[in-house]
C-alpha cells in the first residue's frame, strides 16, 4: 500500500505530464469521446464551452463536473480554486466575479501552476493568482474567502478531512463552497484500487458517498446540498487494462457505482473556532 506522501508524487508526475501536453493531445491519448487507451482522465469530464468566462488553452478535460455554474458567485467576491490546473475554473470564476472581484489558484503540480500563469498573462487578468500549495495546508490567510470551488480534486488527496477542515478555515462566516468530485457506492475491486492511472483519474481515490458527505457535516458546515449527481460508466476497454473478462463481469453484476456529485455547504455566520465546539 502506497504511503501519503507516495501517493501525492506519484498524482503530482501524471499532472505535470498532463500539463506539459496541449489539449488536443492529451484528449487524444484518454477516454473523453469513448476512444481507448488505458488513460481515464478525462472519461467524466463536463461541457464547459457554453460557460462564460470559458477559455479553451485552459480547459484540460480534467474535471467531472461544472462547479462553477452551481458557486453563486457574485461581484466582487474572493474565490479560492481548490486543484486549479491549467486555470479554467478561475477563469470562469472570474468572469462572475468581475474586475473588482479576486480568484486565487491553488495547485501543488508546478508545471500547472505555469501553464495557468500563462494563460492568465495572455488574457490579461491582473485579479486572477496562482498559487503552488497543498490544499491539505492552503497558502492563505484565515476567513478571507467568499467561495471556494473544486473540480474533481479532492478523491486525489488521501487527507480529504484535512481539506474539509482548510475550506472552513479559509472561508468568511456566512461564505460557501461548490465542488464537483467522485464518489462510490459499493466496493472497487482490488486491481482498480491499486492501479495509479486509476488513483490519478479520479477513480480509484474516491471514497463512500456517505463517508465524503459526513467528513463535510463534521468539518463544521451547515446547508449540505448535492446540486447535481451523475453516473459515470468506466468502458470496458479501459476496465481490460486492469481485470480479467471474468473479473470485468463480476464489477459489472456487483453494482458498484462511481458517481459525480456536485455538492454545496455553508460556513455558519456564527461559526466556531473548531467544529463541534457550539452548543
Amino acid at each position: 500500500m502506497a504511503t501519503d506522501a507516495q501517493i501525492k508524487e506519484m498524482v503530482r508526475q501524471k499532472y505535470g505530464e498532463i500539463a506539459s501536453q496541449d489539449r488536443d493531445t492529451n484528449a487524444a491519448s484518454c477516454c473523453g469521446s469513448g476512444c481507448c487507451s488505458d488513460e481515464v482522465y478525462n472519461i467524466m469530464s463536463d461541457d464547459y464551452t457554453n460557460l462564460d468566462g470559458y477559455t479553451p488553452d485552459a480547459d484540460l478535460g480534467l474535471g467531472c463536473g461544472l462547479p462553477t455554474q452551481f458557486a453563486k458567485i457574485r461581484k466582487g467576491d474572493l474565490v479560492i480554486d481548490l486543484g486549479s490546473g491549467a486555470g479554467n475554473d478561475c477563469f470562469v470564476a472570474r468572469h462572475e466575479t468581475g474586475e473588482t472581484g479576486k480568484v486565487i489558484g491553488i495547485d501543488f503540480t508546478p508545471a500547472m501552476i505555469e501553464k495557468a500563469r500563462m494563460n492568465a498573462e495572455k488574457l490579461g487578468f491582473n485579479n486572477v493568482e496562482f498559487r503552488q500549495g497543498d490544499i491539505e495546508h492552503m497558502p492563505v490567510t484565515s476567513g478571507i474567502a467568499d467561495v471556494v470551488v473544486s473540480n474533481c480534486v479532492l478523491n486525489l488527496v488521501p487527507g480529504k478531512a484535512g481539506v474539509f477542515k482548510e475550506i472552513f478555515r479559509v472561508l468568511k462566516p456566512g461564505g460557501h463552497f461548490s465542488i464537483s468530485d467522485i464518489v462510490l457506492e459499493g466496493t472497487l475491486p482490488q486491481d482498480i484500487q491499486q492501479a495509479a492511472e486509476m488513483y490519478a483519474g479520479c477513480v480509484s481515490g474516491a471514497i463512500q458517498k456517505q463517508e465524503y458527505l459526513g467528513l463535510i457535516h463534521n468539518s463544521g458546515f451547515a446547508g449540505l446540498t448535492i446540486q447535481k449527481e451523475k453516473s459515470i460508466t468506466i468502458p470496458d476497454d479501459i476496465l481490460s487494462a486492469y481485470l480479467s473478462p471474468e473479473a470485468i463481469s463480476r464489477f459489472r453484476e456487483s453494482n458498484t457505482g462511481i458517481y459525480s456529485i456536485t455538492v454545496y455547504a455553508e460556513k455558519p455566520m456564527q461559526a466556531c473556532c473548531a467544529p463541534g465546539c457550539c452548543d
